[in-house]
C-alpha cells in the first residue's frame, strides 16, 4: 500500500474531519466535515435536532477511544439571523451545553486562521465575528499580530445573579471535606449557563492539582444537591436554558490576579481553563457586591494556571428587571492538531464509551 492510497479505507465508513485547539489548556474539537446537515430555524432547535437525530456523532467524537472523559467538541452549522456569520454547537461528555467561553475563543481563532469562514469584518486593524449559540448572540473580536490571531476577546451575554446566599444540604458532603460540612453557600449565577458558585476556603479545600479527585466528587455533590433542591429558571422565560451546568469553586489569589477557578460540570467533566461562562457569571456576583466597577477588569486563573481577564463592560437587565452586567472576556487559544475519524458501522464501540 502506497503511502498516500486510500484503498484501505471501506465505503461503508463514515469521515468526519475535525481541527483540535486549546483555550487555556481546555480542549476543543472543532468538526470541519462530515456532520449531518442540521434541521431548524433557530441554534435551541438545531441544538435539539442534534440530540435527537445524531448524538451517536458527538459520543463518537468527544468520548473513548478517539476522545476522552473532558473532551469537549462543536459543530459549525450556518448562522440563524440575518448578520450572523456562523452558528455553533458545544459538546461535551454528557450532551450539548448552550455556551461555552474557552469554545467563542478557539472557535473564532480556528474559523479565521483555517479559512473556515469568509474574510472577516476589520475594527481597528483586527477582525470580528458575530457568532449565534443556543443562548444567543456572541460578538468576538481577533486580535491580529502579523496574521496570526493572537487574542480573542468576546461580548458575552446579560450575565446576573439569580439567587444570591443560598444554603444547600449536601448528602455525604462530610466526609469528603475537612471542615465536616453537610450545607454549603452557595451563589446561582448566569454567564451563558447558571452555576453554582462557592468559596472553597469556606469548605476547607484549597483549590490544587493535589486535591483534584476530592474538588471533582465535592462539585458534583453539590451540583446534584441544588438540582434537586433549587428551581432555575431564567428570567426571560426560556425553559431550554433553565438548567445547572455545573458547580464552580473559586479561592482568592494575589494580585495582579484576582481569584483562582475551578469548574466542574456535565458529567464530572473538568475545565482546565477558567471557564468563560463562570467568570462571567463570577463578574456579575462581584459587582452585585460593590467589589467590581463598571469599565473594571479583573484576571481569574484556572487549577493549571493559566488565566482569563473579564471585564463588568455595562449593565443591563434581563426578565422583568433583574440587574445584569454585560461581561467582556478575554483569553488565548492554540490550534493543536487536525484529524480525520473513521466510524465502522460494524465496531461495537462505534459511538465509544466513557470510563472514570
Amino acid at each position: 500500500m502506497g503511502q498516500d492510497s486510500d484503498n484501505w479505507i471501506r465505503s461503508n465508513w463514515s469521515r468526519i474531519t475535525t481541527v483540535d485547539a486549546h483555550t487555556a489548556g481546555e480542549p476543543l474539537r472543532v468538526v470541519t466535515g462530515g456532520y449531518p446537515t442540521l434541521e431548524g430555524d433557530t441554534i435551541l432547535a438545531r441544538c435539539e435536532y442534534a440530540r435527537s437525530n445524531h448524538d451517536d456523532i458527538r459520543r463518537a467524537l468527544i468520548l473513548e477511544p478517539r476522545g476522552h472523559a473532558d473532551m469537549y467538541g462543536c459543530v459549525i452549522t450556518s448562522a440563524t439571523t440575518p448578520d450572523g456569520d456562523f452558528g455553533v454547537l458545544f459538546l461535551h461528555n454528557e450532551g450539548y451545553s448552550t455556551m461555552c467561553g474557552h469554545g467563542i475563543i478557539a472557535i473564532t481563532k480556528v474559523a479565521i486562521e483555517c479559512g473556515l469562514i469568509e474574510e472577516a469584518r476589520s475594527k481597528d486593524g483586527h477582525r470580528t465575528v458575530r457568532i449565534d449559540t443556543p443562548s444567543g448572540r456572541v460578538e468576538a473580536t481577533a486580535h491580529m499580530e502579523d496574521g496570526e490571531v493572537k487574542r480573542v476577546s468576546y461580548i458575552n451575554l446579560p450575565s446576573f445573579v439569580l439567587k444570591p446566599n443560598l444554603k444547600v444540604h449536601v448528602p455525604g458532603l462530610a466526609a469528603l471535606i475537612p471542615t465536616g460540612a453537610q450545607r454549603v453557600k452557595c451563589d446561582i449565577a448566569y454567564g451563558g449557563v447558571f452555576y453554582a458558585y462557592v468559596d472553597a476556603g469556606s469548605l476547607g479545600i484549597e483549590i490544587e492539582p493535589r486535591n483534584f479527585n476530592r474538588l471533582v466528587d465535592t462539585g458534583m455533590r453539590i451540583k446534584r444537591a441544588v438540582m434537586d433542591q433549587v428551581e432555575i429558571a431564567h428570567p426571560d422565560g426560556d425553559a431550554e436554558l433553565g438548567y445547572l451546568y455545573g458547580t464552580i469553586f473559586s479561592q482568592p489569589m494575589p494580585a495582579p490576579l484576582h481569584s483562582r477557578n475551578i469548574c466542574i460540570f456535565a458529567d464530572g467533566e473538568v475545565d482546565r481553563s477558567p471557564t468563560g461562562t463562570g467568570v462571567s457569571g463570577k463578574c456579575a456576583i462581584l459587582h452585585g457586591r460593590g467589589e467590581v466597577e463598571i469599565g473594571q477588569t479583573i484576571a481569574i486563573e484556572s487549577l493549571i494556571g493559566t488565566k482569563f481577564e473579564v471585564t463588568a463592560r455595562s449593565t443591563t437587565t434581563v426578565g422583568e428587571g433583574m440587574p445584569a452586567v454585560i461581561p467582556e472576556v478575554s483569553g488565548r487559544a492554540f490550534i493543536t492538531g487536525r484529524n480525520e475519524f473513521f466510524i465502522n458501522p460494524d465496531d461495537p464501540l462505534r459511538t465509544g464509551f466513557l470510563l472514570r
